[in-house]
């Protein structure tokens, strides 16, 4: 698998964004007022709950790729911004149950819910807005949509599932991560471009070009992130730098520092990983392991690999603002670790 090629820049990756942000931004403005308008509930605790993750800066990546993705077909409707909220509720609905299982403290730079509100009420919420996810796909009335967005939504409960029996497990292989990277994170990313080319009643191979744009893409962002944990700096990541490490999970850096390293390394990973026995200074070594044996470098780089795939999917459709907005994201979720 090769290294990392040059990549555009940070700025220009965030330029990228602001790019895809302004060309849909009627669109996404109808999403955010829906996503609002569906989170309301008598039960005062859940719109209150779903308004703190909702609005806590969230980039709105996946409902954006809905609808770029619909606007790139030729679509002129406005089905794909109700679609786009569902995404976004699955996705919210997700985020609420991980910080759940992982513990975690901050979500997006602030604490997260659970922090905020304890576990059963965010686990409870996170229910909710699959509920709503549903309940507005059931409106779109189309079954083709339904079967994406609920097969979606299966593959990321296995995904996390997956994670929970590797988790812990130094043994685990490349082709089992990225089994749980394809559940977890590229799944709703190939459901959210794929519904694009759907409601725009594209021909197959204009699907599956969008499916297979969404799919590697979401693999390079997760491939990022697996880097971020050891190499960002805490504001950067929007989480607490070292989580993966300290939860134990096995992300790429870990899998090819333990194979690059001496058994004596192995041993680290071991004891710090499975055994969970880690001291103040743990973090930092397995961070000085990653940089000796290129973990870091090479985990970007196959996040490079994946978003070339990305590229190679968009050439399916003609050259446009749309296609030019879509092939920025590529650089914009690889560049977060430059």
């Amino acid at each position: 698998m090769p290294v990392a090629s040059p990549i555009i820049s940070t700025a220009s990756g965030e330029d990228a964004l602001n790019a895809l942000t302004e060309l849909v931004r009627p669109d996404l403005e109808a999403c955010n007022r829906l996503i609002v308008d569906r989170m309301q509930s008598p039960v005062a605790l859940i719109p209150q709950l779903a308004a703190h993750i909702v609005a806590a800066g969230g980039k709105r990546l996946r409902p954006l790729l809905t609808l770029a993705a619909a606007r790139l077909c030729g679509y002129r409707g406005d089905r794909h911004v109700a679609l786009a909220a569902c995404v976004e509720f699955i996705h919210t609905a997700t985020l609420l149950h991980d910080d759940v299982v992982d513990e975690s403290a901050l979500r997006r730079g602030q604490a997260s819910a659970n922090a905020l509100f304890g576990n059963k009420p965010s686990v409870l919420v996170g229910d909710f807005l699959f509920a709503r996810a549903f309940q507005v796909m059931v409106e779109d009335g189309d079954l083709a949509v339904l079967a994406i967005l609920s097969n979606a939504a299966a593959t990321i409960a296995e995904g996390e599932v997956l994670q929970l029996v590797t988790q812990n497990d130094t043994a685990t292989t490349e082709e089992q991560y990225l089994q749980v990277i394809e559940g977890k994170t590229a799944a709703l990313f190939a459901a959210a471009t794929r519904i694009g080319a759907v409601v725009a009643r594209r021909p197959a191979a204009e699907v599956e070009a969008l499916d297979a744009y969404g799919r590697n893409l979401g693999t390079a962002f997760q491939l990022t992130d697996d880097a971020l944990d050891y190499s960002a700096r805490q504001e950067q990541l929007g989480k607490t730098v070292g989580d993966d490490f300290r939860e134990g999970k096995i992300t790429l850096p870990v899998l090819l520092a333990f194979a690059r390293g001496s058994e004596a390394e192995r041993g680290f990973w071991r004891r710090t990983l499975e055994a969970r026995e880690q001291g103040e200074a743990d973090l930092a070594e397995a961070q000085a392991l990653m940089q000796r044996h290129g973990a870091l470098r090479d985990t970007v780089g196959r996040a490079q690999h994946y978003g070339d795939a990305a590229l190679a999917a968009l050439a399916t459709f003609p050259d446009g603002p749309e296609r030019r907005a879509l092939a920025g994201i590529v650089a914009f979720c690889i560049a977060r670790a430059r």
